[in-house]
Parts: structure tokens; C-alpha cells; sequence
């Protein structure tokens, strides 16, 4: 990275908000936004894409290279917009108005819904399997889909009645989910009678097409990389801590990924995990037993619940600063004059996210979460180009290194990823980017209605 003393371009929202992050502040930012139901979901759906111990592996270190190369290129656009909105603010500022229109009209009506579900359905599972209900069983399925539906709805009633609910539901139990990572590795390596066999013996042929879609599932486990850019502009010290806190975030999140995936697989052989939606649980049970089986229920259901309180809170920040730049609907920033909320985000949100989780699986919530929201991951790094030579004499105070190769093999990445997935599933990716299409005419009806509103009567 190279640093510069010189200031940032100025917030068209307001004054800058105060440098109160630091390093570990900004580590913690990063980690807490990753980690959330996806490393305990997610494992047996590459397993079953991957069935083979070295491939397996290799997409979760991938996953997080591409993790690393997207959140080193932000870190150069968040400390050059230190602002509200993120992803907006760096693809309205590289390539226009509309594709800004479309990344907030696409996580109004699909990302952010997508996610609210993938991250409610493996609360349910782990809340019927702490009740004696297998949620892999078909009697079962439409059981999963009502609780996650609940869960979706009290996540947002919280949200609804006052930040400070929220805020103590995150605040109870952000360090539960670490711990547990950590403990059940060290259960696994002390007293975990399980078989280093396992780490060689295949289960079935791996092709480059479910290679593609199994990367596209370990993305959704590794989303929350891109959430220290929002706070960019409230890190101290940004030319160092920022750059800093990304790399070591990043690293911190693929190691303990790739330990968590070694305990599973040393205690668990590759076909169970590819049949098992709960793997932490059965990793836990051949260790500790029932009792492992109740301990690691109780934290996947604290960490996927905060997971799903945090994400709701945090949906509406994109819809304010798009309101505030005249390119989104005021009535969805809405506040509440009572209890100081976004209500009108939160209940579309969680009205949108309650229909997905009713009609859709874990792997399509988290497959249509990725295809949806990754052109925009990839258009917003891809501004770093276009900002390089559109602005060159502005001062950056963070530099991406290994620019360009860095930010190319994102964008790059990104689309083939993609294009694997349209060609692999082409109807529900289809469906994503007609989705994004949509969004088009939304956006020219809507820039038609602003210059009636303003032409003069």
C-alpha cells in the first residue's frame, strides 16, 4: 500500500464521522461481519459438491484468496470515500447513476432477502434438532421453512422497536461462535477419536462445473469481508491500520475456516458430511456425545440469531445514502418518529426474506445471495480502474497493492464464477440477473417521475 497525508474526497453527506477504529477495532469489524451460520451449514454442501478431501480444501483456500483480492482493492476506495453506502458510493462514483440504482434495487428485493433466509434456515435445523426433530427428514422440510420464517420476523420486530434490542442481542453473543470454533478444533485434536483416513479417501469425481458452484457456496460463508468498508471513514490511522486489518482479518477468517473443515472431516468421513445439513452437531456428538450435540445447537443458534439481527439492522444504511443522493424512494428510509427506526426497510426486507425462506432451500438462498450481489462486488472494484485514470491527481491515502493484477483477478473471477454458475443452473441464476434487469425500467420510470414532480405547473 501506498500511503498518503493528504485528505480524502469530502462526504457530500455530512462531516466525516470520528476515527475511533482501531486495528484489533477493525479486525474485529471484519471477522464479526464473516462469521456467522455459513462455516456451520456450508461445509456439507461443498462436501457434496466436492467429494473429494484435497479439492474440498481447495476451494475453501480459494474462496478466501478472492475474499483477500476484493478486500484489498476496498481498501482503497473506502479510504477515498470514506462515507455511507459502500458498494454504492464506489459504482455511482465509477460508472454512473444507473448501475448504482441497480445494486440498491437489487439488495432491496433479492440480495438482502436471500441473505436474511440462508442465514434463518440453519437457525431452524439447529433449533428442531435441539428438540428432537430431524430437520433432514421430508416430513420435516416445511417445519425448517416455518421457523426460519419466524425467526425472520422476530429478527425484525427487534430491529422494528428500537436499536438498543438489537444492539444487546449482538452484544450477548458475538464471542459465542468464535469460542466454539475454536474449542471444538482443540475437542477434535485432544480427544476426538477420529481417523486421518479420512483426508485421502475420495467419495466421488470431482468436475470443473460443481467446482465452480461449490466456490459460489464458500463465498456465501466468506461474505463480510466487504462490510469494513462502510466504516472506512472511522478507522484511525487508515493508511496503516486499514490495509492492516483487512490482510490480517482475512487470514484469521481462512485459517480458522480451513481448521474448522480438518476437525470435520478427521472426525466425520466426506460422505456424512456431504449427508449431514448439521455438521457441527455431528462433529460434536463424536466427540462429547449428546452433551457436544446441546453445547454446539445452543452457539450455532446464538450466532446464526445475532448473524440475523445484525443484518437486518444494518440493511437499511445503503437505502439512506441512495435517498439522500435523490436516487431512491424516501418512503423506504423512512424513520419512525416513535422509536427512532428504518421501519419502512425493515418490514419490506423482512416481508421479502420471509417469502424466499418459504419457497427456497439453503443452498438456493445462498447460491442466489452470491450470483446476485458478486457483479456488484465486481463492478465496484473494477471503479478502481476507472478512478485511476478518470482522477488521477486525487490523493489516495491507501493504495491497493499489487495493483493492477490484484483488482483484475477479482473482476475476472468473479465473472467466471458467474458464468459457471448461469451455465450449471442457468434458472436460478437466470432469475437473479432478471432481477437486476428489472431494475432498469424501475430506474427510468423513476427519473421520469423526479423531473415531473420538479417541472413547473
Amino acid at each position: 500500500m501506498s500511503p498518503s497525508s493528504a485528505a480524502p474526497l469530502a462526504d457530500r453527506w455530512g462531516d466525516r464521522l470520528p476515527r475511533r477504529l482501531g486495528f484489533w477495532s477493525a479486525v474485529a469489524v471484519l471477522v464479526g461481519s464473516t462469521i456467522g451460520g455459513g462455516i456451520f451449514r456450508t461445509p456439507a454442501v461443498i462436501a457434496e459438491r466436492v467429494p473429494a478431501p484435497l479439492p474440498m480444501f481447495g476451494v475453501w483456500v480459494l474462496g478466501g484468496l478472492l475474499a483477500l483480492c476484493g478486500a484489498l482493492t476496498y481498501a482503497e476506495l473506502a479510504a477515498l470515500f470514506p462515507r455511507s453506502g459502500g458498494v454504492y458510493v464506489y459504482i455511482r462514483e465509477g460508472f454512473g447513476r444507473l448501475p448504482a440504482f441497480l445494486f440498491g434495487w437489487t439488495e432491496l428485493v433479492l440480495i438482502r432477502a436471500s441473505a436474511l433466509g440462508a442465514i434463518a434456515t440453519p437457525f431452524a435445523e439447529y433449533l428442531l434438532r435441539s428438540i428432537g426433530r430431524d430437520p433432514a427428514l421430508p416430513e420435516n422440510a416445511g417445519l425448517v421453512h416455518y421457523v426460519a420464517a419466524a425467526a425472520v420476523a422476530v429478527t425484525a420486530a427487534l430491529n422494528y422497536y428500537g436499536v438498543r434490542w438489537s444492539a444487546l442481542v449482538l452484544n450477548l453473543t458475538t464471542g459465542a461462535k468464535y469460542g466454539a470454533l475454536l474449542l471444538l478444533v482443540l475437542l477434535a485434536v485432544l480427544v476426538g477419536h477420529g481417523d486421518p483416513g479420512h483426508f485421502t479417501a475420495a467419495v466421488g469425481p470431482v468436475t470443473p462445473a460443481l467446482f465452480g458452484l461449490a466456490l459460489v457456496s464458500v463465498l456465501w460463508a466468506y461474505d463480510g469481508w466487504g462490510d469494513l468498508s462502510f466504516v472506512g471513514g472511522e478507522v484511525r490511522d487508515p493508511e496503516r491500520n486499514l490495509p492492516r486489518a483487512l490482510v490480517v482479518g482475512t487470514v484469521a477468517i481462512i485459517a480458522i475456516y480451513l481448521l474448522v473443515n480438518a476437525a470435520y472431516l478427521y472426525l466425520l468421513p466426506l460422505g456424512q458430511m456431504a449427508r449431514s445439513p448439521l455438521v457441527a452437531a455431528d462433529a460434536a456428538q463424536a466427540v462429547l456425545g449428546r452433551i457436544g450435540v446441546g453445547a454446539v445447537t445452543v452457539v450455532v443458534m446464538l450466532a446464526t440469531f445475532s448473524t440475523l439481527v445484525g443484518s437486518i439492522l444494518t440493511a437499511p444504511r445503503i437505502f439512506f445514502a441512495m435517498a439522500d443522493d435523490g436516487l431512491f424512494f424516501r418512503a423506504i428510509a423512512k424513520v419512525h418518529p416513535q422509536y427512532q427506526t428504518p421501519s419502512a426497510a425493515i418490514v419490506l426486507t423482512a416481508c421479502l426474506g420471509i417469502g424466499f425462506v418459504l419457497i427456497r432451500t439453503f443452498e438456493q438462498l445462498a447460491d442466489q445471495f452470491v450470483v446476485a450481489i458478486f457483479p456488484f462486488y465486481a463492478l465496484a472494484a473494477a471503479a478502481v480502474f476507472v478512478l485511476r485514470r478518470r482522477r488521477p491527481d486525487v490523493p489516495r491515502p491507501v493504495r491497493v497493492l499489487g495493483y493492477p493484477l490484484v483488482p483484475l483477478l477479482f473482476v475476472l473471477a468473479s465473472f467466471l464464477i458467474l458464468g459457471n454458475a448461469l451455465w450449471a443452473h442457468p434458472r436460478e441464476t437466470g432469475f437473479a440477473f432478471l432481477i437486476i434487469l428489472l431494475g432498469v425500467p424501475v430506474y427510468y420510470r423513476w427519473i421520469r417521475g423526479r423531473r415531473a414532480e420538479r417541472r413547473p405547473t
